[in-house]
């Protein structure tokens, strides 16, 4: 996969992974990005500890695996740091 390729699923996997955990309002679009790169990682790392399948290039498999990855990511960096919009005033 391109390196477009890989800013395009990030981006979308980190807004949808923001918007799930609750982090969108505090997220840009290059937070965005850089989460659903880092957790396209994550996630195919996952995938392929348990015999799977991880990215396999620019489709819905890797846009999924991304997104899970993503709010995996998300859900982890959270539970530090106390972040989420269930904890906000």
């Amino acid at each position: 996969m391109g390196i477009i390729s890989w800013i395009i699923i990030g981006a979308l996997a980190g807004w949808i992974g923001s918007k799930v955990t609750g982090n969108d309002k505090e997220m840009g679009g290059w937070l965005n990005i850089i989460v659903g790169i880092v957790g396209g990682f994550l996630g195919g790392l996952i995938m392929n500890l348990i015999g799977g399948e991880g990215i396999t290039g620019f489709n819905v498999w890797s846009f999924l695996v991304a997104t899970g990855g993503a709010i995996l990511l998300l859900l982890i960096v959270n539970a530090f740091s106390g972040g989420g919009s269930k904890n906000r005033s």
